[in-house]
């Protein structure tokens, strides 16, 4: 179990995931773990709400999940509201749940995300230097980057771990190195060769940096069982591997079930006599270096196994109460009254025992509680939960589980959960009992449409209408710089130039996201009028000759240029909009009125899409 603190572990942290071939790992027996900061401790708050500062150029965030550059502190990345699409919900890699681990969205340039001193090792000395690393992108998602990460001693790489493959598992990396002569400081630096971008996304636990060693064992590993009236026995020390040529020894005794150890005086010889034969169970081990000196530092020294004798009592004597409608086993038989009972059994190991039972019984209260349900706040989320308070009619205390998870009562509150049925069982003190089965609904799936494609003339506007199932809180817009709009852009309007497809990321106001495109055809329409004949007589129709068109479909008339049958320029003018009469020929060539007769004209006009196109062709002028 991990502590509250960024303390380590003294469980082997190895056993999760997969040690990675070809790697130069410890082949022995390991020493305690001197990183004390490597499984990054537990707590029942998902995020660690400070900044541990372990990550040199990198920025602790607490609005996971992190973006490029940053990285958090958490014990369950699904309980987050909104995961980066790939991202898997992962936990730590240990048996806690509580546990936290290191999240980290590697930056854009390659560089150290984790860097850490260690002091008071010993010199010659063979160390393991090893972490477990998780690939957060999952295995259907494709051409994302790998996470690819060098470990280094001193700011020298000893060891790379290649592409961290996409396999949904925690991946264990590591290797072997030995202290040069004096050394006995060294600098552990984690460094990330990856660019980031898309993918290079990963999860980092059980930092481990440990002295190794031959293969250190007390033989056989299973329970040593012996009689209460029985002999004592010998317990041997088994060294395999010749790495250390003139070892040291000291074994030690747990007086506390393996969670605390103390020297045994004088007992540094390869075996050892227990003699104790008052029942119970007793705890050994031995720690060995490859000298006195070393042996007396904690940094470099290894450790056996944990060998257990257990001294089986001759005689038991059981209290127990059990709730009404339940039993009690004693060899063979089921108790079910309250009562003394005695038996002679012979234990597997040939012991002969004599066992009283004080049962007593007690009535079935019929536990009541208050259960309350949050649904998922979208569908196929998992972050809906149930709690369970004001518990009644039980005897303290009592157990409450949910499908595997468990909780001391008087309440408790299971989070993170999916849809689905999850079976609730309350056991108090005695075993009396209630089970009921829990229904978490999936919420409708939150969709958003934009309605079918739609076909518009170049100039037209089309407003984009979207319809949900949901209130709609956030819109997202690509390409958003092709659109007219106000946040939160319920309605944006838009004109395009040529056929575009714009998407759409919309947010619920629960929070949920759904998406969805429409395809605007633009039809290549170019609006423009060009008269046959004009009369400039002043009589307000027809007097001048210009060209007429939809506005904004055209832009901006370039240029105009009118030519007599001879080909002579009889009137120009650049850069005016289109239907402006008073930028037209008004039939004056030359300071004088023009003869009546047919012109060449030339224009040049200019479209919404900036397509420049010419008209030509013979205008009459008449008088």
């Amino acid at each position: 179990m991990k502590s509250n603190a960024f303390a380590l572990s003294a469980a082997l942290l190895l056993c999760f995931s997969i040690r990675s071939a070809g790697q130069e790992t410890c082949t022995g027996n390991l020493g305690e773990n001197i990183f004390e900061a490597g499984d990054f401790g537990s707590g029942a708050a998902n995020l660690v709400p400070f900044d541990p500062g372990i990550a040199p150029g990198y920025t602790y965030t607490l609005s996971p999940p992190p973006n490029d550059g940053l990285y958090t502190i958490t014990n369950n990345t699904g309980v987050w509201p909104y995961l980066f699409p790939g991202w898997q919900s992962i936990r730590d890699n240990s048996s806690d749940p509580n546990g936290y681990m290191m999240v980290v969205n590697a930056s854009y340039s390659p560089g150290a995300f984790y860097d850490q001193q260690v002091d008071g090792l010993c010199e010659n000395t063979l160390y393991e230097f090893s972490a477990d690393i998780y690939n957060l992108i999952d295995a259907q998602t494709q051409n994302f980057i790998k996470p690819n990460v060098s470990f280094l001693i001193n700011d020298e790489v000893r060891y790379n771990t290649g592409d961290i493959p996409q396999n949904e598992m925690w991946n264990t990396y590591g290797f072997t190195f030995t202290t040069e002569p004096g050394e006995t400081s060294v600098r552990l630096t984690l460094r990330n060769n990856a660019p980031g971008g898309g993918g290079n996304d990963l999860a980092l636990d059980n930092i481990s940096f440990r002295a190794c060693g031959p293969a250190a064992l007390i033989l056989p590993f299973e329970i040593a069982n012996i009689c209460e009236d029985g002999n004592p026995i010998t317990l041997n020390a088994t060294v395999q591997g010749d790495q250390y040529p003139s070892p040291a020894l000291q074994w030690q005794r747990s007086l506390d079930g393996g969670q605390s150890w103390a020297d045994i005086p004088g007992a540094n010889g390869l075996f050892i006599m227990h003699t104790q034969l008052s029942a119970g169970y007793y705890y050994y081990r031995y720690l060995l270096a490859n000298s006195p000196a070393n042996l007396a530092n904690s940094k470099c020294r290894i450790i056996s196994n944990i060998k257990v004798v257990y001294v089986q009592p001759k005689f038991y004597s059981i209290t127990d109460t059990i709730c009404q409608g339940g039993s009690f086993e004693m060899g063979g038989q089921l108790y079910a009254q309250s009562g003394v009972f005695t038996d002679t059994l012979l234990s597997s190991i040939g012991c002969d025992s004599i066992i009283t039972l004080h049962l007593e019984v007690v009535p079935d209260q019929g536990i009541g509680a208050d259960i309350a349900i949050d649904i998922p706040s979208c569908f196929d989320y998992a972050d809906g939960s149930v709690s369970i308070s004001n518990l009644q009619r039980y005897y303290p205390p009592a157990t409450i589980s949910l499908e595997g998870m468990e909780s001391m009562g008087p309440q408790a509150a299971f989070q993170g959960l999916g849809s689905g049925f999850y079976t609730l069982i309350i056991t108090d003190h005695f075993g009396c009992s209630l089970e009921d089965t829990v229904e978490l609904a999936d919420p409708a799936p939150f969709f958003v449409s934009l309605g079918p494609g739609q076909s518009v003339r170049l100039g037209e506007q089309v407003i984009l209408h979207p319809t949900s199932n949901y209130a709609l809180a956030q819109l997202e817009w690509e390409p958003a710089g092709q659109l007219i709009c106000e946040p939160p852009c319920l309605e944006p309007l838009a004109q395009p130039l040529q056929t575009v497809t714009y998407s759409l990321a919309a947010t619920s106001a629960e929070g949920c996201l759904a998406y969805d495109s429409i395809t605007i055809e633009v039809e290549e329409y170019r609006a423009v009028y060009i008269p046959n004949a004009f009369s400039p007589n002043d009589d307000g129709r027809n007097d001048r000759f210009t060209l007429f068109a939809d506005v904004p479909n055209v832009q901006e008339v370039t240029s105009l240029r009118v030519y007599n049958r001879w080909g002579g320029l009889v009137f120009e003018r650049t850069n005016f909009p289109p239907n402006d009469l008073s930028a037209g020929w008004d039939g004056i060539a030359g300071g004088k009125q023009a003869d009546p007769g047919a012109y060449t004209y030339v224009f040049s006009v200019r479209f919404l899409d900036n397509v420049e196109l010419n008209y030509s062709g013979v205008v009459n002028l008449l008088r």
